[in-house]
């Protein structure tokens, strides 16, 4: 497995209830990540659900779920942006 640190922001950290967390993980890509979180329980799928259009980046920069996890990356989630 790879360890990946996880930032969450906004409400989805309000969600979550915690900021970061570093998670080992055999997941290949963003969107394998993503699944695992979901089944870590309600608060993951309230956050971060399929049918939310959460914003993802890999080690700072915005990413697409295909991208692929390496060992020691960080993965942000961030809400979709409301208004405008």
């Amino acid at each position: 497995g790879m360890k990946v640190t996880l930032r969450y922001f906004a409400s989805i950290r309000e969600t979550i209830g915690h900021g970061h967390e570093i998670l080992e993980t055999d997941a290949a890509t963003v969107d394998a990540l993503r699944e695992e979180l979901l089944a870590r329980g309600v608060a993951y799928q309230e956050a971060l659900s399929a049918n939310r259009a959460v914003r993802m980046a890999l080690n700072q920069a915005v990413c697409e779920g295909t991208a692929l996890l390496q060992d020691n990356c960080e993965v942000a989630l961030f809400p979709p942006v409301t208004g405008g």
